[in-house]
């Protein structure tokens, strides 16, 4: 983990020199900055964890700075140094958002001391966030007995040894966003923030603002500054699912943050520094859009540094009953029906099911099953398999379960005008999957609309 960075705002040399290598001395790296303006841009490079801040200062003074940093960051502690201190002025600095506040000359241990505290205090806030988090959303991606979950444990034990980026390959609805949590809250940076993206389908104007932020003004409708999600993860995990989508005009820039640990900002000049670990994930097959030329090979060799592949429902099926069951219970428990419980033969139905949409359909299958269901047993009648369904007539004999895919796709497109949103929700899957399946099964969207 890297050192807990403290921004010192002094403008005396010889009392700042004295205080950072004091600092340095306890573990701390400092940045330093000798009037207001010049924090500013160190705070906006650096994102600091603590900040030690004098109260005078050759261009202002803290009182009227304090409100500007609690707006960028209120979780940051800020500690505030005078040389005439009185308890109306601390009173007005507490209120201001400040952490404590200190008299010159500073005794260092008291200051070290106060710093600790005030680091492990947000720590602490975040920790207990992270956990109610967690205890709300947690699902085990490695539930089942099977070798190939098995197998994936190791890989992720593996995975947790080194902080470089992270590649998880595997079918749409395999469970990576899940394997990717779990990796965060079981590694170095748990107590940090962990942040999602899917890329699938966003325009590269809108994920470059997503990742990077923007500067007011940065293009129309900019009226605000922006944080980017990089900034947002920052000492905690970035997760993008869909890397595969990037942009190619911005691959170049993801490239530069992971090797340099900075960015710009849309619209900015300066450099601002980072510290994420990165979890990409995709269902695309990165090395043939390498070949192809659309996905640079140093982004992708960067990203796979640690390479896992999820393994679909089908290569293992004797891990269903568990993983039916126990998303069960849960899903019963959310919806007020906790007596409910899967029969032998809704089980066996399950485990012969192949499963295209992998844990994902199980969940929403299930969801509805229990929705469905008059008593407390959910029967194999109560379960509908999207591999059943057709257009209205029976399938071609011997039709593939594609074939069988693309035909309720069109189906459900058709009975929603051409509506991509709608007919998400009805199939139970993410929009962004929805598109994936009409580009892969060239699905005309205009033969629906109008």
């Amino acid at each position: 983990m890297p050192k807990d960075k403290v921004l010192l705002v002094e403008d005396e040399p010889i009392v700042r020199f004295g205080i950072r290598d004091f600092l340095e001395s306890r573990g701390f790296d400092v940045e330093e900055a000798g009037n207001l303006e010049q924090a500013r841009n160190v705070f906006q490079r650096v994102r600091p964890d603590a900040i030690v801040l004098d109260y005078l200062l050759p261009d202002g003074n803290a009182l009227d700075f304090l409100p500007e940093l609690h707006a960028a960051d209120p979780q940051v502690p800020i500690v505030l140094l005078t040389g005439h201190g009185t308890i109306d002025l601390a009173v007005r600095a507490m209120k201001q958002g400040a952490e404590n506040f200190l008299t010159k000359p500073v005794e260092l241990p008291a200051l070290s001391i106060i710093l600790d505290r005030a680091l492990e205090n947000q720590r602490n806030r975040r920790r207990q966030t992270a956990r109610a988090r967690s205890d709300r959303d947690s699902f085990d991606p490695f539930l089942g007995t099977s070798e190939a979950i098995r197998a994936l444990a190791r890989e992720a034990a593996i995975a947790l040894r080194s902080d470089g980026p992270v590649l998880v390959q595997g079918e749409t609805g395999s469970g990576k966003g899940v394997l990717a949590r779990w990796l965060h809250e079981h590694g170095a940076r748990r107590d940090e923030p962990f942040v999602d993206l899917n890329c699938a389908g966003l325009s590269r104007e809108f994920l470059e603002s997503e990742l990077f932020g923007h500067a007011r003004g940065a293009f129309t409708g900019a009226v605000t500054e922006k944080k980017g999600l990089f900034e947002v993860a920052h000492k905690g995990t970035l997760f993008l699912d869909e890397v595969g989508d990037f942009d190619p005009a911005l691959q170049p820039k993801v490239l530069k943050v992971l090797e340099d640990n900075r960015f710009r900002r849309m619209a900015e000049i300066a450099d601002r520094q980072v510290d994420v670990f990165l979890v990409a994930a995709t269902n695309h097959d990165l090395l043939r859009l390498v070949r192809e030329g659309k996905f640079r090979s140093d982004l992708y060799f960067r990203i796979s540094t640690i390479p896992i592949v999820v393994p679909p429902l089908r290569e293992r099926r004797e891990d269903i009953p568990l993983l039916a069951t126990h998303t069960l219970a849960q899903l019963a428990r959310d919806l007020g029906r906790p007596d409910v419980r899967l029969s032998r033969g809704a089980l066996e139905a399950l485990s012969a099911y192949s499963w295209p949409g992998n844990l994902r359909e199980l969940r929403n299958m299930l969801e509805r099953a229990v929705l469905r269901a008059d008593g407390a047993e959910i029967d194999s009648s109560d379960l509908r398999f999207a591999a059943a369904l057709t257009m209205g007539p029976e399938p071609v004999a011997g039709s593939t379960l594609a074939e069988l895919e693309r035909l309720q796709i069109e189906k459900v497109l058709q009975e929603e005008r051409g509506r991509v949103v709608n007919a998400a929700q009805r199939l139970g899957i993410p929009r962004s999957t929805l598109y994936q399946k009409i580009k892969e099964y060239a699905v005309d969207l205009s033969r629906f609309q109008g």
